[in-house]
């Protein structure tokens, strides 16, 4: 499959060639510049990018220059934001000026196929611009953390003792779905992660896009589209979609370094970066970027409260049928061998794992040949993280899980990841009949392996300590051939953008099976019973749930733009796709903005869009270890070809679909403040989740499970797979305002509101008849803790309020954000005292910076100033090590868990040091 893939890209390069062989030479471009209100603008440079040729405009803004077709014009102005816009073989060009008093103002072309970009207020959809001054400005290291305290409607926390889903973290847009947000890299598709998250997180079911594995050193600019755009873009893109552009303007060199740790004295950070950008004697550009990073992990677990650590039951807790005076006693004896043998009752680690990147990431221009303006260009990266997280510890008295000859005081298993990430994006641009056109092939890969220490297999004699547990790996290549132009001469209308094109894909995914001993059956026996199969903390992927499955997409497109008067943009786009293995879908948008006055302007969208089935949500299989209330589970996750699914009435996933509406507000406020508003309803119908869990206590599951028992695997006490469950629908709105102001010469200050308030509910169910006509299954296809993790399991709200001063060499910048309330609920009604609602917090980011020399500029700051943690997790009073009822009836998991991770984390304070260099 990846010599397929890897033949692909030599097979568009040639066509590349063909098709832009008739391209012209050069042309002369004329054009007029104004600003925000359409006023002229005499002065203003402009250059043709990556050479010295350029010009400026005359008193009425007009400018004429000699370029290739294929060159990109360069527009600035002192005070206005700098546009680059592709001449695309166009011989008139028309240039509206934003002004530069706010970076919410920058230009931005996700959102709009048309051939120049417009500042976000002037869109048709709202667009949030985070630079790349403003990613470095605080000390997240990660893309998804800083999305997160930028970009309210964005949410990511790190999640703990999840399997794979410690080292990717899930990210959501508007509180939807990981899956239900598209991200791009310089406007192409990008691939999504190999793993799927089957445990309780957020997105649990989902299949998302590892941001992390991009160096922030190669960004230049991120553009968050809040808007559904499946319509343009594709599958996947209900949510909205990010765009992420590389570095492509930077000369010289940049580097940084930062350290850090928490106030406990964990979660040590050491970090590096360097981004170069090199110009190629005019016709072109090369930016590479590269990260290390090493973060050491963060613990804040409880200790374990179990009554009993050797002598107990497999929960630590008293056997059966004991009087009062007989637990005393055996609890005496309990804490002798405690104390004799030095057991540390922090047998956990629940915060953050261990992880070390490596990444380098490469973007570079070229025109081939300036006589006949032909471009070519590529962008593409490795990365590879390695990490290590723990899984949950194995007492002594679990003794068909451990083998007391090699772990007397019993084990906390260690899950080892490694995540390589590869991608490469080719291609070639330029004119063809007028038109700019685009042939682009891009390909990615994403692998995740794990491999298993300080474990065992109870089943076997003499089991080893350490296995390879498996792979998962992700493969996706489109190839993309689009065109666009800008008619300026259209009766009736004053413009109209045209582009269509169209995508050809092909994706691949498999699952590579762990070692033998990872998963084997072997005959060791406890008292009579046999041991537990496979390794400890995470069974082996077995042979029989090897995976290879490939499918195809063939999609077009079409997409206008019009400003039908200087008052009215109007868009209309349109897109047919269809899949190899479940059939077509066609989606359609209308978007307009209306300027009520030069500044101020209402916007709104209406489109239906839809997200295709994963191929891993499609064919994932595998048997792990959860924690689900309050007690540890064997659980299998079957995918819809299974026999298993099957019996439970439920067929082949289908599509997603969704309605999409949107209506917003534009206004600029006294040149220096813009504020945007837009409110939102996104409806889905046919929602893809994980199902709850099918418990075999339960008789007509027991029968199931018994009927398709598969050879040398544990019986296994639950069942969850894959379903179009439910129907949900998301309404909220979005609020930015942006100010800044010039105090004085030598003195600035930038302050931003921003907030998104948003709430899912779900709307209806969809089951089968075998599961309705059971009356014990009922509720357990999405059970109420699903349905609570779904519709409040994030924050509900955001507020971020940041103050940006600067003072000559020194600058301040605050900000603090508040993280909305969330909610969890037990899966069994009748423990709905475990419910917990938590409380909103705010938490608060300094950093203190000074140039202290033209190449040199150091960083002092604080995330998280006032150490704010979340509400502490219910705990129930009989929960504790000296009780003699004693339970575990809570979310705590014998107290070790002391807080929920999914509203901002719980690594509390966080103080580092940075410096930056350049020359």
């Amino acid at each position: 499959m990846e010599n397929l893939f890897s033949a692909r890209i030599g097979l568009v390069t040639a066509l590349s060639v063909t098709s832009f062989a008739a391209v012209a030479q050069n042309i002369t471009v004329t054009g007029r510049v104004t600003n925000a209100a359409g006023q002229s603008q005499p002065g203003v440079t402009v250059l043709e990018r990556g050479t010295t040729n350029g010009t400026s405009t005359d008193a009425d803004g007009r400018f004429s220059l000699s370029v290739s077709p294929a060159a990109t014009l360069v527009v600035s102005a002192i005070g206005s934001t700098t546009q680059q816009i592709p001449v695309s073989g166009r011989t008139t060009v028309d240039v509206r000026l934003a002004d530069n008093e706010t970076t919410l103002n920058e230009v931005v072309v996700t959102g709009s196929r048309a051939a120049e970009g417009r500042s976000n207020i002037l869109t048709t959809s709202p667009v949030d611009v985070i630079s790349a001054r403003e990613i470095k400005a605080y000390a997240q290291t990660d893309v998804t953390q800083i999305l997160t305290y930028i970009a309210p409607s964005f949410q990511s926390t790190r999640q703990t003792v999840t399997d794979g889903t410690d080292f990717v973290d899930p990210a959501t847009l508007r509180g939807l779905g990981p899956d239900q947000v598209l991200v791009l890299v310089n406007g192409k598709r990008r691939h999504t992660s190999a793993l799927v998250n089957i445990n309780g997180t957020p997105g649990r079911g989902s299949v998302g896009t590892d941001m992390n594995v991009i160096p922030p050193a190669a960004i230049k600019r991120i553009e968050v589209l809040r808007e559904g755009a499946a319509a343009q873009y594709g599958s996947d893109a209900i949510a909205g979609v990010i765009n992420i552009q590389l570095k492509d303007d930077t000369t010289g060199v940049q580097a940084s370094s930062t350290v850090g740790q928490t106030y406990e004295g964990d979660g040590e950070l050491v970090q590096a970066d360097a981004n170069v950008g090199i110009g190629l004697g005019g016709r072109g550009f090369l930016d590479l970027s590269g990260q290390f990073s090493n973060r050491s992990y963060v613990d804040r677990s409880g200790r374990d409260t179990a009554p009993l650590i050797y002598l107990g039951t497999t929960t630590g807790n008293y056997p059966s049928g004991l009087s009062d005076d007989q637990k005393r006693a055996l609890k005496a004896q309990d804490d002798a061998l405690v104390a004799e043998r030095g057991f540390n009752r922090r047998d956990i680690r629940v915060g953050s794992s261990d992880v070390r990147t490596y990444g380098t990431f490469l973007n570079a221009g070229y025109t081939l040949a300036p006589s006949i303006g032909l471009e070519a260009y590529v962008a593409g990266g490795l990365t590879r993280r390695t990490g290590r997280a723990g899984a949950l510890y194995r007492l002594p008295s679990q003794v068909l899980q451990n083998d007391p000859s090699i772990y007397p005081n019993g084990f906390l298993p260690f899950i080892n990841s490694t995540v390589d990430d590869a991608s490469i994006i080719t291609g070639i641009r330029g004119n063809v009949l007028g038109f700019a056109a685009d042939l682009s092939n891009t390909y990615g890969r994403n692998s995740l392996r794990y491999e298993l220490e300080n474990t065992l297999n109870a089943s076997l004699q003499n089991s080893p300590t350490s296995f390879y547990a498996g792979t998962l790996v992700f493969q996706q290549n489109t190839v993309n051939l689009g065109f666009s132009r800008k008619f300026t001469s259209v009766p009736v209308i004053s413009t109209l953008n045209v582009a269509f094109g169209g995508e050809f894909r092909v994706d691949n995914f498999q699952i590579k099976p762990g070692e033998e001993g990872s998963y084997a059956a072997g005959t060791r026996t406890v008292n009579g019973a046999r041991a537990a199969f496979g390794a400890q903390g995470f069974p082996g992927y077995r042979p029989a749930d090897a995976t290879d499955r490939t499918r195809t997409n063939v999609a077009g497109y079409i997409d206008l733009e019009s400003d039908i008067t200087e008052q009215l943009l109007v868009s209309v786009a349109g897109r047919a796709e269809r899949y190899s293995d479940f059939g077509s879908n066609v989606s359609g948008k209308l978007a307009a903005r209306y300027s009520l006055t030069p500044d101020v302007a209402l916007r709104g969208a209406i489109s239906n869009g839809f997200r295709a089935p994963s191929l891993q949500q499609r064919y994932f299989t595998n048997s792990s270890t959860q924690f689900t209330s309050g007690e540890l589970r064997d659980v299998l996750t079957t995918n819809n070809d299974d026999p298993i699914t099957r019996a439970f009435g439920i067929g082949s996933l289908k599509q997603e679909t969704s309605n999409n509406y949107s209506l917003g507000l534009t206004a600029r406020l006294l040149r220096n403040i813009t504020l945007t508003v837009d409110a939102y309803q996104i409806d889905i119908d046919d929602r893809i989740v994980l199902s709850s869990q099918f418990s075999r206590s339960t008789d007509a599951v027991a029968a199931i499970l018994n009927a398709n028992q598969r050879p040398n695997q544990n019986p296994v006490q639950g069942v969850q797979f894959f379903a179009n469950a439910v129907n949900t629908r998301t309404r909220g709105i979005d609020i930015v305002a942006n100010q800044r102001l010039t105090l004085s010469a030598d003195s600035r200050l930038t302050l931003t509101a921003a907030a998104n308030f948003n709430e899912t509910n779900v709307r209806s169910f969809n089951s089968s008849e075998f599961i309705d006509n059971n009356a014990s299954l009922q509720n357990t296809l999405f059970d109420r803790a699903q349905r609570a993790r779904l519709e409040n399991g994030q924050p509900r709200s955001k507020i971020n309020l940041s103050a940006d001063y600067g003072y000559k060499i020194f600058s301040v910048n605050v900000r603090t954000v508040r993280f909305g309330e969330i909610q969890t609920k037990d899966a069994n009604p009748d423990r709905s005292y475990i419910d917990q609602t938590f409380s909103a917090k705010w938490v608060t980011d300094l950093v203190l910076s000074a140039q202290v020399l033209k190449q040199v500029g150091v960083s002092i700051g604080v995330n998280n100033l006032f150490d704010v943690y979340p509400d502490r997790l219910y705990q129930d009073p009989n929960n504790n090590e000296q009780s003699l009822n004693y339970t575990t009836l809570d979310a705590t998991n014998r107290g070790r868990f002391p807080y929920s991770s999914n509203q901002f984390g719980y690594s509390g304070g966080f103080y580092f040091g940075r410096v930056n260099v350049s020359f």
